[in-house]
């Protein structure tokens, strides 16, 4: 109707669900008008995993920094997307970058650009041939590592098929990710999300949090990795502790690092925020006997009921 022809607007796809992941063929034909490719959304895979699996008490997660593309099964999805996606001659897109730039610090800036330095060097060389970053600061460290290390070609389409790819197996994808757990990631996970929920409530949906954009995705791995922790009593043996996550344990944990956001963020600025109702929406799905589908879906509960009128920028 408005005289645009058919296929004239494209765009990637997201792969961020562990079932899209065994449909990548069956998503490109069915768009194959619209689509130019595919990209690794790895923070909702990464929580479609646990969201998944969360029945299974054999494929209990370690700490979230631990649960990388280094991991096996985060590997063969990466893999496993840019042989298909080539293979269909468009383009494969690798994960967000989600380092910030560290404005008073030279010296940790320095090392969150190397990291995402070496980050997408190991797209590139997987052939990824492209990627994202969750901020502008990022983009000259990403440009200059893609352009010179794809030899002069705007894609790697042709020259990088991933046959090594082709006898990838569901065991491959499924991979139990290895690591450890400890103390600190209970307590990261519950100050990340408490302060992330606290944002979201009063309309901020990405949220600058040590040194890392933070998102519903991220959120949701802080939210659904406690969860899990608590269901099946996780030992946190990583630090050396020994202890079992229980009600208990993680009553104190959400008091103590409270306390802490609150000194972090300043006395005032705790007050008129949205930190105590955060607290209790994030407790509440922690400490549920089921896994709620989206930590999102009761924050807006909230929004709904106490700002009717409200605007935000969700």
């Amino acid at each position: 109707m408005a005289g645009i022809e058919r296929g004239s607007i494209r765009a990637t796809v997201l792969i961020e669900t562990l079932p899209a992941v065994f449909q990548m063929d069956e998503i490109l034909y069915e768009l194959r008008d619209h689509s130019v490719g595919l990209n690794c959304g790895r923070w909702d895979y990464i929580f479609s995993y646990v969201k998944t699996f969360q029945g299974h008490p054999d494929r209990l997660l370690p700490d979230r920094f631990q649960v990388g593309m280094g991991q096996h099964f985060m590997r063969s999805y990466s893999d496993l997307l840019i042989r298909t996606c080539h293979r269909r001659g468009v383009h494969a897109m690798g994960g967000m970058a989600a380092q910030i730039p560290i404005r008073d610090d030279p010296k940790a800036n320095e090392a969150a650009l190397n990291f995402v330095k070496t980050d997408k060097l190991r797209e590139v060389r997987a052939g990824h041939d492209g990627t994202w970053a969750a901020h502008p600061g990022l983009i000259p460290a990403i440009m200059e590592t893609f352009v010179n290390n794809m030899e002069n070609t705007p894609n790697q389409i042709q020259t990088m098929k991933r046959e090594d790819a082709a006898n990838m197996t569901e065991e491959d994808l499924l991979q139990i990710p290895r690591g450890v757990r400890t103390m600190e990631g209970l307590r990261l996970n519950t100050r990340v999300g408490i302060q992330y929920l606290a944002a979201w409530l009063t309309g901020t949906g990405s949220v600058p949090l040590y040194n890392l954009m933070e998102d519903a995705a991220t959120a949701e791995i802080s939210r659904v990795q406690n969860w899990q922790w608590l269901k099946y009593g996780v030992l946190l043996n990583g630090d050396g502790l020994g202890i079992r996550v229980n009600q208990e344990l993680f009553g104190r944990v959400v008091e103590e690092e409270m306390a802490r956001i609150e000194k972090e963020v300043g006395a005032e600025r705790f007050k008129r925020g949205m930190y105590k109702e955060a607290c209790k929406i994030f407790t509440r799905q922690c400490t549920a006997p089921t896994l709620d589908d989206f930590l999102t879906l009761d924050a807006y509960n909230h929004i709904v009921l106490h700002h009717p009128k409200g605007s935000s920028k969700l």
